[in-house]
């Protein structure tokens, strides 16, 4: 961070292509910066924010370093708005740059390779909090932070604040509610990044209009009437971001490949001749540990146990993965020149063979997936990974999930919803893509024409 005279006060600026000059007190930037200078932060320079997305939108390769700083950034804006005591906002503020520490490669999509999607980012994230709760590091912390020390109390604050389970619910809803830092950061930096507009709304206005709101929870983070309309744009941006940019299908293609990709290996890793130096890598390793406890979850009720000693035993090794690890893996299996479904895989990715897309109708969805389970049992020569029905159910809005508050002109509290007829009409509304992804090599086959063909009679949206 740079210095700067303001005032005779010290700002430290950040130059950012979203935020513009984002400046921080010496205050601001000694309560933030022993977290940012970490191994384990530095880690998410390099994971990508939106996983393959550059893939499809080549500017998108800004990572999760940089949505956080945003997002720590923004959290102090809305701080310093609603007039949080500075203590409030040191917890707010590290609270909002460690909330994706523990993030995988290419982000949400390496969840994926887990049974039923059993172990996300957010299981890992009190692995990586851990390392920061010792006696060195708050020692360190404190001797740059005198007049606001870090303990193991606030400490605990902070990591319930991320993990959702916070009785403070103010400083909770700026770290996450459906109105909070993370989202307002990520749909502008995700807008900017894809070089589209969907996530554009007027931050600075909405800002201005963020107040705190009584609720029978007590304090939360709201708005006054005057920012129903920002509201109503900032909602309606992301829900166009999920349509064009988070569900877009190719990049929801590439995405399943992928993940075909690793648990395929993962399976065969063991025994496949061919793979044997893939196994003794970090990520190979990795792999081998998650197709066992896969093997688990399929058999096993009660998986929490199992699951616990996974993130347990694992961490060591998921905490030095990083998008490289895949890509480096992805070159030498697309060298292969073999056979194997990972290497195959691997060939489409590395080479940028992207899959057919066809887009279904969600109101038919049964008949697709009858048709194809059909197809499949009567053409076995086809491989799982070839044809994949990929569905993502998502909802702009939800009402019963802690809606966001106005206060109005008369100082009523009312939930968005009852002002804003907009809102109100997608409220609670299940939207779904549901797409056929086929490999490009099988396109032409007349058995897959002929599928397609029923396909597209019956089920095309």
């Amino acid at each position: 961070m740079a210095a700067l005279m303001i005032n005779e006060n010290i700002f430290h600026v950040i130059k950012d292509p979203v935020h513009g000059t984002m400046q921080f007190t010496t205050a601001e930037d000694n309560w933030v910066k022993p977290f940012i200078d970490s191994p384990i932060f530095q880690r998410l320079r390099h994971i990508k924010q939106l996983g393959m997305g550059d893939f499809i939108f080549p500017g998108a390769v800004h990572t999760r370093f940089n949505h956080c700083l945003g997002c720590c950034y923004i959290a102090s804006q809305i701080a310093h708005k609603i007039g949080l005591a500075e203590e409030e906002r040191q917890l707010v503020m590290i609270a909002c740059l460690l909330h994706d520490i523990g993030h995988g490669p290419f982000s949400h999509a390496f969840e994926d390779i887990f049974y039923q999607k059993l172990i996300r980012h957010e299981a890992w994230t009190p692995f990586f909090l851990a390392e920061f709760r010792n006696a060195e590091f708050f020692a360190k912390y404190n001797r740059l932070n005198a007049r606001h020390n870090l303990s193991e109390e606030k400490f605990q604050l902070i990591e319930d604040m991320i993990m959702h389970r916070s009785p403070k619910k103010l400083l909770a809803d700026i770290v996450s509610s459906q109105m909070d830092a993370d989202r307002l950061d990520y749909l502008l930096r995700d807008s900017h990044f894809c070089g589209v507009t969907y996530g554009q709304f007027d931050f600075r206005w909405l800002l201005h209009c963020m107040a705190i709101v009584q609720s029978n929870q007590g304090e939360r983070l709201g708005v006054t009437h005057k920012g129903v309309g920002v509201v109503e744009h900032y909602l309606m941006a992301r829900r166009l971001m999920m349509r064009n940019i988070y569900h877009y299908q190719k990049k929801l293609a590439l995405e399943s490949l992928l993940v075909k990709l690793l648990q395929t290996l993962s399976r065969d890793l063991a025994e496949y001749p061919a793979f044997s130096r893939i196994k003794s890598t970090r990520l190979g390793q990795f792999l081998l540990a998650a197709n066992q406890f896969n093997q688990i979850a399929i058999q096993e009720k009660n998986i929490e146990p199992h699951r616990q000693q996974f993130l347990s035993d694992n961490y060591a090794i998921y905490k030095q993965l990083c998008d490289y690890d895949v890509f480096i893996l992805i070159k030498e299996l697309a060298e292969l020149n073999d056979p194997h479904a990972a290497a195959q895989i691997a060939k489409r990715i590395h080479h940028r063979k992207l899959a057919q897309n066809i887009r279904l109708d969600p109101a038919n969805v049964n008949v697709a997936t009858e048709l194809l389970a059909e197809f499949k049992n009567q053409h076995p020569h086809y491989q799982d990974w070839q044809i994949v029905l990929i569905q993502t159910p998502h909802q702009s809005y939800k009402i019963q999930e802690d809606p966001i508050l106005v206060l109005n002109e008369h100082g009523q509290i009312k939930p968005l919803n009852e002002l804003s007829f907009m809102i109100s009409a997608i409220s609670d509304k299940p939207e779904e893509t549901v797409f056929l992804s086929i490999d490009s090599e099988i396109i032409e086959d007349p058995a897959i024409q002929t599928i397609l063909h029923q396909l597209t009679s019956r089920v095309t949206a």
